[in-house]
């Protein structure tokens, strides 16, 4: 029984669950920046490809 009660008290799991969650947040906002950023780029490219 003590063990069991140890278990429910144990945090570790939840920090590194939370940094998990960090990360993929942080990760979907850098594929979405560079999303944006490269149909921009590209209409820059296609814009200097016809002007020359």
């Amino acid at each position: 029984m003590k063990t069991f009660i140890k278990f429910l008290k144990d945090e570790d799991g939840a920090t590194a669950i939370e940094y998990g969650l960090i990360a993929a947040l942080i990760a979907v906002a850098i594929i979405t920046a560079v999303g944006a950023v490269g149909s921009d780029l590209a209409t820059t490219f296609s814009k200097v490809a016809s002007a020359i």
